[in-house]
């Protein structure tokens, strides 16, 4: 079968890869396929000195990369899934999602071996509200800094003692072979994941029926249902704006537990709650924990966050 295929991703180091892992993948598939990947540099890219809450939140990486898919520029669009924004533009679709990673968070540290080692004021770096306000309120002591650039970056950052430790995804650390930098992976009772952490996925059109074909060859179905789960909570509590938001499905046997927090901007105010069922029902379960969560007050931090932000 012959196939062409063209790839948009970032120009990152991290984004490379995993754009050439599913060009391994698809190779696997289809040994005769001619695929391109073409490089692209994001608003995310490009401004590397404003918080990501301050300039638009992590969609910023995506939306040049899904502009190319609708001007038929690329065929797929391949992404961090904790990337993605909850909604997608009309038109596209997230078709595959490889086997997910560690979806963990990952404490860095030449000086600490964790969390727990850390005295107090030590500077904490991330690029993350979710990770800094989900660790800020199990140790309120640490001063916490924003942390911005590429995974070398960062790591460079703290190597130049700007920072006591920082937190990164223990997936992209793994992928570009730093894993030996990882101190500690902190717990998803401390730190819950965003949506999709660790998963690669892969976006194209709708009406690309051959594509979505050739797509179901390297789709891990328990990845994909797991993550649009955690996608349905996402979208549920307003993903589209800038709140810190982690949702997570973890699948034991044929059970899943389903966890989610949401906060305001400060972390003054958050929640915090999950639900257990079998895998089955996992989205019925999504449904279950985003209407516990509005009932608790969910939609009043979500308001608060837009007119904080607007």
């Amino acid at each position: 079968m012959s196939v062409d295929i063209r790839i948009a991703t970032r120009q990152s180091e991290l984004a490379m890869w995993q754009a050439n892992y599913v060009k391994g993948r698809l190779h696997e598939a289809y040994p005769e396929a001619s695929i391109e990947i073409i490089g692209m540099t994001t608003e995310g890219d490009r401004n590397q000195h404003a918080s990501l809450a301050g300039i638009g939140g992590k969609g910023l990486f995506v939306k040049e990369l899904e502009l190319a898919l609708v001007q038929d520029r690329a065929d797929i669009a391949v992404h961090s899934m904790k990337d993605v924004p909850a909604l997608l533009p009309d038109g596209l679709e997230i078709a595959a999602i490889c086997e997910r990673d560690d979806p963990r968070d990952a404490f860095v540290s030449k000086l600490y071996k964790s969390l727990d080692d850390m005295p107090s004021q030590s500077r904490l770096g991330s690029s993350s509200l979710r990770r800094r306000l989900q660790v800020k309120h199990h140790y309120p002591e640490f001063t916490y800094l924003d942390l911005r650039g590429n995974v070398n970056t960062r790591l460079r950052k703290l190597d130049e003692g700007e920072y006591d430790a920082i937190i990164l995804a223990v997936a992209g650390l793994k992928r570009l072979r730093r894993d030996d930098r990882i101190t500690h992976s902190i717990d998803s009772t401390v730190s819950i994941p965003s949506a999709g952490q660790g998963a690669v996925g892969i976006e194209c059109r709708c009406d690309d029926d051959s594509m979505k074909a050739v797509l179901e060859t390297i789709d891990h179905e328990p990845t994909r249902h797991s993550v649009f789960c955690e996608r349905r909570v996402s979208s549920a509590l307003g993903a589209t704006c800038n709140l810190p938001i982690g949702v997570f499905a973890e699948i034991n046997g044929g059970k899943m537990r389903l966890s989610a927090f949401v906060s305001d901007l400060e972390g003054d105010q958050f929640l915090r709650d999950s639900i257990e069922g079998s895998v089955r029902e996992g989205m019925d379960l999504a449904g279950r924990l985003s209407d516990r969560l509005m009932a608790d007050g969910a939609r009043e931090l979500i308001d608060a966050a837009g007119a904080h932000s607007s």
